[in-house]
């Protein structure tokens, strides 16, 4: 009799685990919040008691100690919630910094150098602007992937909105990998991003800017539960 630990399928992988995990958040995502450090963990938790499902830390100018020191409050509340923890451009500090994963635009690291700096494990996210750029997507090594700017948005200076175009065209894919919408959204124009065919999406000042994160959050994830619910824009 063998004393042999059998086939390499049998052998579980806490690491792989973990990855499934991770993704299986991702799948039932909705509302994603993208702030930097100055948000504050109070308000991101207050964000995450609304329905926030996704916290990405953005911070173009900060130093590494900076992500890092304030990194460990974003993955504290993630962790209270169930929720992923993103950072923005940056695969070099993910794991560092304790992140599920990095979010990376077409002018930053490729996913296939994203992916080989946070593992198989990790998430990875990428920024898409074009029809063609969406459609590359799910062949280029990434988790979900982002379509817009729908709106101009000053968070993207100087990147031009893209409209509703993109956003029909990756619903009507049926993309094999979760997208969300992205750019300039609010719970005054989300409408016509869920008719579009959305069910995910991306959003900054909205939460970011209003006076309650928790009340902002609420009516954002309300509207897409209940497009989902009711099938608005659905192909």
């Amino acid at each position: 009799m063998s004393g042999g630990l059998g086939p390499a399928s049998a052998i579980l992988d806490p690491m792989s685990e973990l990855g499934n995990r991770r993704r299986e958040r991702l799948s039932r995502a909705r509302l994603y919040l993208v702030c930097d450090a100055g948000f504050g963990a109070p308000r991101v938790r207050a964000a995450l008691d609304g329905g926030v499902d996704i916290v990405q830390r953005r911070e173009k100018d900060a130093d590494d100690a900076a992500v890092l020191a304030a990194a460990a409050d974003f993955r504290r509340a993630a962790d209270e919630h169930g929720a992923l923890f993103i950072l923005n451009d940056r695969p070099d500090l993910a794991a560092a910094a304790g992140a599920d994963g990095v979010h990376v635009g077409q002018r930053d690291a490729s996913p296939a150098r994203a992916r080989a700096a946070v593992g198989d494990d990790a998430i990875v996210g990428l920024s898409t602007h074009t029809t063609a750029q969406a459609d590359a997507a799910p062949d280029a090594g990434v988790d979900y992937f982002c379509v817009g700017p729908v709106h101009a948005t000053p968070t993207k200076a100087g990147r031009p909105a893209v409209g509703l175009d993109p956003v029909r065209h990756a619903a009507a894919a049926s993309a094999r990998l979760p997208w969300f919408a992205i750019g300039g959204l609010n719970p005054g124009n989300l409408r016509p991003v869920l008719e579009a065919g959305a069910r995910r999406v991306v959003v900054v000042r909205a939460i970011t800017e209003a006076p309650d994160p928790e009340a902002a959050a609420r009516r954002l994830r309300a509207a897409l539960d209940a497009a989902t619910e009711a099938g608005v824009g659905a192909t």
